[in-house]
């Protein structure tokens, strides 16, 4: 009797799903034209990223929500946001203006501290973007094949539709720029977002692996990505060159500062560098559980988190990396602090601010 109802049940449910897909196609819009919808949830949704504004802390996430708090992460306003696609990763290079990233190859811009956003660029027009500029550079120079692969997918990109989507954000200042992203997907503006160029072929990644994170140390541009991908910016070549690294499964991040830089991912692998990525040097750090974000603090303290939230902090340059006992841990997305030195995290239960130092 117990099975039979249980049938009852799944055949409802499957029947109601019909229904309710039938009118959802009816009605449908699609992400990139629906604007965030205000939740007073929008603050415990899972979020994926978080950046500082001056004093204002910058939250992204899921369904086009943003968040903005004035008071070190108590309480949160959402951001008037033209999309509803997940957001993945902001940056803001100075207190007004910044940028956030996410599915759907969707750009956005701000220019008032987060508070509200437009849309510089979406995966409907990278495709068209990558068949322009490669094919101008096709013409110009037939005997090249590389150019025509990329003009190829560029193409790709204009069949599949905008469905590719961009993980991460990186300016220096107002007008330079680069947003990353799956399948070697890389972006550079030197206009803040007004134009955008296609930069698949200043990387050495021929195997097209997804690139993960960017991130500045303060004397070098670093890019890692999966399968022990990490690349450098090379000022005089004007490339991102490849890196040799020791470990083979995918970076999610890379912080440090001028003379150190740690790259972390996988089943708690952490390298360090001193030599601008030349050598890398494993760091044990007790863990089997994915590193998922790092922060760089006030104090010159690195902190790592996982995505089951435990914490390691690193005392210093060349210190070792120790863990942290957390009150309620819970997964990890992104981190910043917050003017009053508070560690503020987003992750699947949303934001909050950590307790204690």
């Amino acid at each position: 009797m117990g099975s039979y109802k249980k049938y009852l049940q799944v055949a409802l449910g499957a029947v109601l799903a019909v229904s309710q897909g039938l009118t959802w196609a009816a009605g449908y819009v699609d992400v990139l034209d629906l604007p965030a919808k205000a939740s007073p949830l929008a603050v415990r949704s899972p979020l994926s990223g978080m950046a500082r504004a001056g004093e204002r802390l910058i939250a992204v996430g899921q369904r086009g929500h943003v968040l903005y708090s004035d008071d070190s992460g108590t309480h949160w306003q959402q951001a008037v946001v033209p999309v509803s696609a997940d957001l993945n990763a902001v940056s803001f290079p100075s207190p007004s203006q910044g940028w956030a990233v996410g599915n759907d190859g969707v750009v956005l811009h701000s220019s008032d501290a987060g508070a509200s956003w437009s849309k510089q660029l979406d995966g409907r027009q990278i495709g068209a973007l990558l068949v322009k500029h490669y094919g101008d550079l096709a013409r110009a120079e037939p005997a090249n094949e590389r150019w025509a692969q990329l003009a190829d997918e560029g193409q790709r990109m204009v069949e599949q539709g905008a469905d590719k989507p961009l993980l991460d954000v990186w300016f220096a200042n107002d007008q330079l720029g680069y947003v990353v992203g799956v399948f070697n997907l890389i972006l550079r503006t030197e206009d803040g977002g007004l134009t955008w160029t296609p930069f698949q072929d200043r990387t050495d990644n021929p195997q097209g692996f997804h690139l993960n994170a960017i991130a500045s140390t303060g004397d070098a541009l670093y890019i890692a990505g999966e399968q022990g991908l990490m690349l450098r910016w090379d000022e005089a070549g004007q490339r991102f060159v490849a890196l040799a690294t020791p470990y083979q499964g995918s970076f999610f991040g890379v912080l440090g500062k001028p003379g150190e830089v740690l790259a972390y991912g996988l089943r708690g692998n952490v390298l360090r560098s001193v030599d601008g990525g030349l050598n890398w040097t494993p760091l044990d750090t007790g863990l089997h559980v994915s590193i998922t974000a790092g922060l760089l603090d006030a104090k010159g303290q690195y902190r790592l988190f996982t995505q089951g939230g435990q914490m390691l902090q690193s005392q210093g340059a060349g210190a070792p990396l120790h863990l942290v006992p957390q009150a309620e841990p819970a997964p990890v997305a992104g981190i910043t602090q917050a003017a009053n030195g508070a560690l503020v995290v987003v992750g699947s239960r949303g934001a909050r601010a950590l307790s204690g130092d």
